[in-house]
C-alpha cells in the first residue's frame, strides 16, 4: 500500500465500498512479512469525520478545541483542522506544528500548567493569547512575558468516587481565585475565563455540576474585580463512548442554560482528546520470541491456580512496548486486548499468555495474563483503540523503530465531508492521492482518488 509517510507528505488511500479495515490490515502484514516485520498503525481517519458530526448533534454549540499531545499525527491534525476544530497546545512544538497547518491564533489555546518563559514569549509572539494559569507564580511569569495574554483561571475539581483520590494537582481553588484576580488587576493581565478538567476515569457525574457552580462562582466574582469574562472550558475527559457523551450532556445541559446562557456572551469550549482519536486507530505488532514460563510466575497474585500442569505457559515478545506505543500502560491500564491475525480453530486449545515489549525490562510488560492459542515468532496481533497517547514522539531505546502510520478514509466517509460542506477540491489535492490496496497476491482493487 502506498501512501504513508511520518512527517508531512503522506496520503490518505480512499476505499472502495466493500473494502474494510481487516483488510487494509492483511494487506499491510502480507507486506511487511516481506520486506521486514516492523510494527504499524492503521489509522481510519473517517472516523475523525463521524466523531465530529456525532458532537455537533449533540454538544453544540461546545466548541471541540483537540489536544495535540493525545495525537500529533499529521493526518489527524490536518483533516481536524479541516473541520473547524480548535487546538489546545502544551508546548511550543505543538503550537508550531499546528500553526504550520494555518490554523489562526484565536484557535489555538496554550494549556500547559507549568510553562516555560522561553515559550510564553514564542505564544505571545506567535499572537497566541489564551492561555491557563493556576497559581500567582505561573501568573507573574505571564505577566513579564507575555503582556497581552488573556487567561483562563484553571479551578480543582473533585472526584468524589470511592475509588479515586481526590486530585488537587493542578487547578487553584475558589478562595484563591480572588487573590489571583488581585494579583492579575495589579499586573495588568486580563482574566477572560475559567477552565475545570474532569478525568475520563470519573465515574461521578456529579463532578461536572459542583464544577460548572464553581465557575459560576469565579465568573461572579470576576465581576467585582471589572474583568469582562467570556469563555468556559470544561476540559477533556471524553471516552469516545457515544453513551458517556450523552450522559454528559444530560448532566450539563440544563447547568449551562441556567448558569451560562446563550444571550450571557460566555462561548463554552471544550477539550475532546481520546474521544476523537482513540477508536481511529489500529496497531499491528509482530512476536519476535518465545519462552515457556512457570505457572505460578504468571498468574497475577491472589488467583487461584486451576491449570493441568501438563499444559505449556507461554510469554511472548513483541516488537512494541512500554518505550513506544504502550507508553500509557506505564501510568494506567490498558484499555485493549490483543487480537490474534492468523486464523485459528474454534476448538483450538487456549493457553495462559504473557506479552513483553523488545526492550527486556521489567516494566515492559504489555499484558500480564491473557488465553491465547500457541502462537510463533512472525506471528501478528492485533490492538484496536490504539489512537490516544500513543502516538507522540517515542523512546529509541534498544534501537526500536518507531511503527509507521498508514491513513485510509472510505468513498462514503470523504461524501460525508462533502455534504457537510468541508471537503474541497483543494483539501483532495491537497490530502489524497491515487493509491493500490493489494488485499492479496491474488486480488487487487485501485482506489484512485
Amino acid at each position: 500500500m502506498k501512501g504513508f509517510l511520518e512527517d508531512a507528505n503522506y496520503s490518505i488511500g480512499l476505499l472502495d465500498e466493500g473494502a474494510t479495515l481487516a483488510d487494509v490490515i492483511d494487506n499491510c502484514i502480507y507486506e511487511h512479512t516481506h520486506t521486514g516485520k516492523r510494527a504499524f498503525y492503521v489509522g481510519d481517519l473517517g472516523k475523525l469525520v463521524k466523531k465530529n458530526i456525532q458532537w455537533q448533534n449533540m454538544m453544540a454549540p461546545i466548541k471541540p478545541f483537540y489536544p495535540v499531545r493525545c495525537n500529533s499525527t499529521p493526518g489527524v491534525l490536518e483533516i481536524l483542522g479541516t473541520l473547524g476544530v480548535g487546538f489546545a497546545c502544551s508546548s511550543k512544538s505543538e503550537m508550531a506544528l499546528v500553526q504550520d497547518l494555518g490554523i489562526s491564533p484565536g484557535n489555538i489555546i496554550y494549556t500547559n500548567p507549568c510553562k516555560q518563559a522561553s515559550q510564553i514569549k514564542y505564544a505571545a509572539k506567535a499572537g497566541i493569547n489564551i492561555m491557563t494559569c493556576d497559581n500567582d507564580i505561573e501568573l507573574k511569569k505571564i505577566a513579564r512575558n507575555h503582556p497581552n495574554a488573556k487567561l483562563l483561571l484553571h479551578i480543582a475539581t473533585e472526584d468524589i468516587s470511592a475509588d479515586e483520590e481526590m486530585n488537587m494537582k493542578f487547578g487553584t481553588t475558589l478562595k484563591n481565585c480572588r487573590h489571583l484576580m488581585e494579583c492579575a488587576k495589579e499586573l495588568g493581565v486580563q482574566i477572560v475565563g475559567v477552565k475545570f478538567h474532569v478525568s475520563c476515569s470519573c465515574k461521578e457525574l456529579q463532578t461536572y455540576i459542583h464544577a460548572i457552580s464553581d465557575a459560576r462562582c469565579v465568573f461572579d466574582m470576576a465581576e467585582e474585580f471589572g474583568f469582562k469574562m467570556n469563555m468556559l472550558d470544561i476540559g477533556g475527559g471524553f471516552t469516545g463512548s457515544e453513551l458517556q457523551l450523552e450522559e454528559v450532556n444530560h448532566v450539563i445541559r440544563p447547568l449551562l442554560d441556567a448558569y451560562f446562557p446563550k444571550d450571557s456572551g460566555v462561548n463554552v469550549l471544550a477539550e475532546p482528546g481520546c474521544y476523537y482519536v482513540s477508536s481511529a486507530f489500529t496497531l499491528a505488532v509482530n512476536i519476535i520470541a518465545k519462552k515457556t514460563v512457570e505457572y505460578d510466575k504468571l498468574l497475577p497474585s491472589g488467583v487461584e491456580q486451576t491449570r493441568n500442569d501438563d499444559e505449556p505457559i507461554f510469554t511472548y515478545y513483541i516488537n512494541d512496548g512500554v518505550y513506544g506505543s504502550f507508553a500509557s500502560k506505564l501510568s494506567e491500564k490498558l484499555n485493549t486486548i490483543p487480537e490474534v491475525h492468523k486464523k485459528y480453530k474454534e476448538d483450538e486449545p487456549l493457553f495462559a499468555s504473557s506479552l513483553w515489549g523488545p526492550s527486556c525490562d521489567e516494566l515492559d510488560q504489555i499484558v500480564e495474563n491473557c488465553l491465547l492459542p500457541e502462537l510463533s515468532v512472525g506471528d501478528w496481533l492485533i490492538f484496536d483503540n490504539m489512537g490516544s497517547g500513543t502516538l507522540g514522539e517515542q523512546s529509541t531505546f534498544n534501537d526500536y523503530q518507531k511503527p509507521l502510520i498508514y491513513y485510509m478514509m472510505s468513498f462514503s466517509d470523504w461524501d460525508e465531508m462533502q455534504d457537510a460542506g468541508i471537503a474541497s477540491d483543494t483539501l483532495m489535492k491537497s490530502f489524497f492521492v491515487p493509491c493500490c490496496i493489494q488485499l492479496s497476491p491474488e486480488d487487487r482493487f485501485s482506489t484512485a482518488a
